[in-house]
């Protein structure tokens, strides 16, 4: 409790018990101390820093003792790292390649000698930091990057700063891009130094170590500690942060109901190359910044920390609306705002023209990442949402170095060249296209109605899976929290909807754009099934069927196409039916012209909607008994009662009628809701029959 309570801008996670549990095991150590580092973002990001230890281990040829340094791999994460996640390397020979290193010019060909110094064959890809870890003699060392130190990294003298805070006690080394040659300088800031606890890397981060797991952590911990109390006594001295405030924040409610107003034309607009995922955020430090009269200043400077500008570009681009905008008007905001984004990607394409090298990979999308709303809040825009969530966790931490800076000094960013060259350094692309294939709906938004379960829920897993990113509506809040349950909110989400009232699917649709930044494919599967003879089918039975069957239908795709169409990026709607659309069969008038209207209203909209690429279709299920939430009910009794056979029966009647003999599962009609989006790609106005091969349903 005493050691927790000594930090005020860290937590101290360390426990005893769980340490005690792994022994002696060196490499557990550092995995454990590297876990717990991670879990605070105030040390480092998601993916940023890199953590080691060394270890003494027999060579497997020569069964001499040799010292190991096992070091977090190429994109790993150290929040999340585990045992496959790292390098083992023979430390010797990395201290035996300065004997080839050719200088600064070649700094790029001493990574691949990284792997004839691997010890482990069972290694991750050595990152580029490894050098920078083997070349120091500490058993086990940290480099992180948090924002109190990066603050001061990045302030206009944070040599002076560093030796104002520490004393003698840290060394100091500019700002040089990660290689073996900055490995070499810190090698040399130790040696000219040789009683000091760690090195403040300019415009980058910090390296700090220990002679066991423990050490290394509180001494990480006393560093980041130490310069976060500085900046937070000289900013308590600062009564004008960032300026001070120009714009007042709209109130949470109406800052909510903006952005998801937004989303969905920003999406377009960052999508003119590639489909992107987005990210909302109001949070107080981003809200701060984005009110305040240096905010203009600030922001075209760019970030300094390459971690950073990696997943935010070199700068965010700051909309010309005010709070108070009226954006109803969706065809003025978007002409309001279109030649802005020209704009930026004028300035990145002049960026990367004046900055390349002959060899410099092809420019990549010139569309910002980084969107700023003042008044209102922050997007963020990638190709998935874990992607646009962690863009937007290192834009705050960002933020948060501007603040440290400029309380203590002046914020400085990376020269533009110096931005480029990380951003386009050969390596970096080489890591990007190590990167695995996307999935057929990676980059997609999908709304599923009905998907607390059955078919529904069998749809909405069946897209998950596929790459897309899912918003399950059901009437039923425990369906839905047990069809969600296995998935973390970057990839599905939950809203209780009633799909008859038209401003429940406008909630719902309003949180979607909010949550993923808009919608590219919504999939009707919302319904019940009602079977009774003419006589004993009540007025209330049609219009309950009516409502959830073709009213919703037409609410949702009404509400789903005006998305789509602000976007501007096309869309898919996937309407279950059924056969009975098809078939005349017995004690199904009400069920059976519902699902007739679903059909035909799926050709009207195909029709209407193409221009807008807008493609809308059908699937037709027959017989899912096993899983369908609809047979628990009535209905089962009814077809039973129609076909006079017991309800323990149907199972086998329905798998035995179909041409095919087969059993019809929810999974099936998801696969051919799948062929719809991802396969059948140039249809529209069509009709899937999943049902084993019914010849009276044939469609044609």
């Amino acid at each position: 409790m005493e050691a927790k309570s000594k930090y005020k801008f860290v937590n101290y996670l360390w426990d005893d018990k769980k340490a005690k549990l792994l022994g002696d095991d060196q490499v557990s150590l550092f995995l454990y101390r590297s876990n717990i580092l991670g879990e605070d973002l105030r040390i480092t990001n998601y993916g940023g820093g890199n953590t080691s230890c060394k270890t003494i281990e027999k060579d497997p040829i020569t069964n001499q003792d040799v010292e190991v340094m096992w070091i977090k791999g190429s994109g790993g994460d150290i929040g999340t790292l585990k045992r496959d996640g790292i390098a083992g390397l023979y430390n010797q020979r990395l201290h035996d390649l300065k004997k080839v290193y050719r200088g600064l010019e070649y700094e790029d060909e001493m990574v691949a000698l990284f792997n004839h110094c691997i010890y482990d064959l069972d290694s991750r890809t050595p990152s580029i930091d490894t050098p920078l870890h083997g070349l120091l003699p500490f058993k086990h060392i940290d480099h992180l990057h948090p924002d109190a130190l990066i603050a001061i990294a990045a302030a206009e003298d944070s040599e002076k700063i560093t030796k104002e805070i520490w004393g003698d006690t840290m060394g100091w080394v500019p700002w040089q891009r990660p290689g073996f040659d900055l490995g070499l300088k810190l090698e040399k800031c130790l040696n000219e130094n040789p009683s000091i606890r760690g090195i403040v890397l300019g415009s980058h981060g910090v390296f700090t170590w220990g002679d066991t797991s423990y050490e290394s952590y509180i001494n990480s911990l006393e560093v980041i500690e130490a310069a976060s109390q500085y900046i937070e006594d000289k900013v308590a001295k600062n009564s004008s942060v960032f300026g001070g405030q120009k714009i007042k924040s709209l109130s949470e409610d109406k800052r909510k109901g903006k952005a998801a107003q937004l989303a969905p034309i920003l999406r377009g607009l960052c999508s003119s190359e590639n489909a992107m995922i987005g990210h909302f955020t109001d949070d107080e430090k981003v809200l701060e910044y984005i009110n305040s009269y240096d905010l203009q200043r600030l922001a075209p400077m760019g970030t300094s920390c390459p971690d950073h500008f990696l997943r935010t570009k070199i700068k965010p681009l700051i909309l010309n609306l005010t709070p108070e905008q009226d954006l109803s008007d969706e065809q003025m905001v978007l002409d309001k705002l279109s030649g802005l984004f020209e704009q930026y990607r004028d300035d990145y394409h002049d960026y990367y023209e004046s900055c390349k090298h002959n060899d410099s990979p092809a420019v990549r999308d010139p569309n910002p990442v980084v969107i700023l709303y003042p008044g209102v809040g922050m997007f963020t825009f990638a190709k998935n949402k874990q992607t646009a969530r962690v863009a937007s966790e290192f834009y705050i931490n960002a933020i948060n170095v501007m603040r440290g800076a400029e309380a203590i000094s002046k914020y400085t960013s990376l020269p533009r060249q110096e931005a480029f060259d990380i951003e386009y350094w050969l390596l970096e692309e080489a890591k990007l296209q190590r990167q695995p294939k996307e999935k057929p709906l990676s980059r997609k938004i999908a709304l599923v109605t009905g998907s607390g379960g059955g078919i529904g829920r069998a749809i909405a897993d069946k897209l998950i899976a596929e790459g897309a990113n899912v918003v399950f509506t059901d009437i039923s809040e425990r369906y839905l929290q047990e069809a969600t349950l296995q998935y973390g909110t970057d990839q599905a989400i939950g809203f209780c909807c009633d799909v008859t009232k038209a401003e429940s699917l406008e909630d719902a649709i309003q949180k979607t754009c909010l949550q993923f930044g808009g919608l590219d494919i919504v999939v009707h599967s919302a319904g019940l099934a009602i079977s009774k003879p003419l006589a004993e089918t009540t007025e209330l039975d049609w219009d309950l069927l009516q409502n959830v069957l073709v009213k919703g239908q037409f609410l949702l795709s009404k509400q789903a196409a005006r998305i789509m169409r602000i976007q501007g990026l096309g869309g898919s709607i996937v309407n279950i039916a059924s056969k009975n659309g098809l078939v005349s069969g017995p004690n199904n008038a009400g069920y059976g012209t519902a699902k007739a209207a679903q059909m035909h209203l799926s050709r009207l909209l195909a029709a209407e909607l193409a221009t807008d690429k807008i493609r809308v279709n059908t699937v037709n299920p027959d017989g899912v008994i096993v899983g369908s939430k609809i047979w628990e009910g009535e209905w089962a009794k009814g077809r039973a009662k129609a076909y006079g056979i017991s309800v323990e029966e149907l199972p086998a009647f329905y798998a035995k009628r179909n041409l095919l003999n087969q059993i019809i599962m929810p999974e099936d009609i998801a696969n051919g809701v799948f062929a719809f989006l991802a396969l059948l790609d140039k249809s529209t106005g069509n009709t899937i029959n999943v049902d084993g091969g019914m010849s009276n349903a044939f469609v044609r």
